[in-house]
């Protein structure tokens, strides 16, 4: 079970932050490296609460949806004017 959970952790970090650069590149026309990290950290966000109960493809899953969503969730400080530097709602909302 230490393994899986592990082992799913990677595997959400690493889609949700190639996921966020890939949407962050088609909207903006370049990636960043704090979108990249953001995006990881949203695949962290995610996972943790089911690391160790699904198998690859749902972290890969996972990982695909958390990119996308916590990157238009955090754009939304800039539509309501919230004043959070890091993406912190956006990112743990």
């Amino acid at each position: 079970l230490g393994s899986v959970s592990v082992l799913n952790t990677q595997v959400a970090a690493a889609t949700a932050s190639m996921t966020w650069m890939i949407t962050e590149w088609i909207i903006r026309k370049r990636p960043s490296v704090l979108g990249i990290i953001s995006g990881s950290l949203a695949g962290l966000v995610t996972i943790t609460p089911g690391a160790g109960y699904v198998n690859n493809t749902g972290a890969f899953v996972f990982g695909l949806l958390a990119g996308p969503v916590c990157y238009f969730a955090a754009q939304l400080k800039h539509r309501f004017g919230f004043d959070d530097a890091l993406d912190a709602f956006g990112i743990h909302g």
